[in-house]
C-alpha cells in the first residue's frame, strides 16, 4: 500500500532521465536501482530529500540526485521530496531553521526585514547567517533522521497490514 502511494506521486522516469539538469550524470541514470522502489531505496530516498530540503542552496534537486546515486535509492522519490520546500513554505521553513540556529548559538533571535537585494544578503551572511546555517543543518538532519526512520516504519506498517487482510 505504502509503495502505491508513493508511486502515484512521483514524476515520470522518462521525464527525469530526459531532464537537462540532470544530463550530467549521463550513463548513470541507467543503473535500474535508482528506478525501483522498495522499503529500502525509499527511506534512503526520504532521508536525502529531506536533509536537502532544508538545506538553504541553489539546485537543490541536483544535489539530491548526486546524491541519490551513489547511494542507488529511488532517484525520482529523493528529488520530489526536496519540493518540500517551495514558495510557499520557504519563508517558515527556514525562519524556524534560523531560531534552531540561534537557539543553539545562544543568541537572542535579530529582528530583520527581507530585501531582495544583492547587498542585503551580504549583510545578512554576518549578522544572521551563522545562526541560520547551523540551524538548517541541524533541521536538515533531523528531518532526515524522521524521513528514514519514519517511512521505514511506515513501510513496515503497510506490509503487515497487508498479510494481515490477505490472511482473512
Amino acid at each position: 500500500m505504502a509503495k502505491k502511494i508513493i508511486q502515484r506521486f512521483l514524476p515520470d522516469h522518462d521525464k527525469i532521465k530526459n531532464n537537462k539538469s540532470l544530463k550530467i550524470f549521463g550513463s548513470l541514470l541507467h543503473d535500474a536501482n535508482l528506478w525501483h522502489l522498495n522499503r529500502r531505496s525509499a527511506r534512503g530516498a526520504f532521508a536525502i530529500g529531506l536533509f536537502f530540503a532544508f538545506i538553504p542552496v541553489p539546485f537543490q534537486m541536483l544535489l539530491a540526485a548526486a546524491l541519490a546515486i551513489p547511494f542507488r535509492v529511488n532517484l525520482p522519490l529523493s528529488v520530489a521530496l526536496v519540493w518540500i520546500t517551495n514558495p510557499l513554505t520557504m519563508p517558515p521553513i527556514f525562519y524556524g531553521s534560523y531560531l534552531v540556529g540561534s537557539t543553539v548559538l545562544g543568541q537572542n533571535s535579530q529582528d530583520f526585514s527581507f530585501e531582495p537585494t544583492v547587498q542585503w544578503l551580504l549583510d545578512s551572511l554576518s549578522t544572521i547567517g551563522p545562526a541560520f546555517m547551523l540551524g538548517s543543518l541541524i533541521c536538515a538532519s533531523i528531518a532526515a533522521l524522521i524521513g528514514y526512520f519514519g517511512s521505514d516504519i511506515l513501510w513496515q506498517t503497510s506490509v503487515r497490514r497487508a498479510w494481515k487482510n490477505r490472511h482473512k
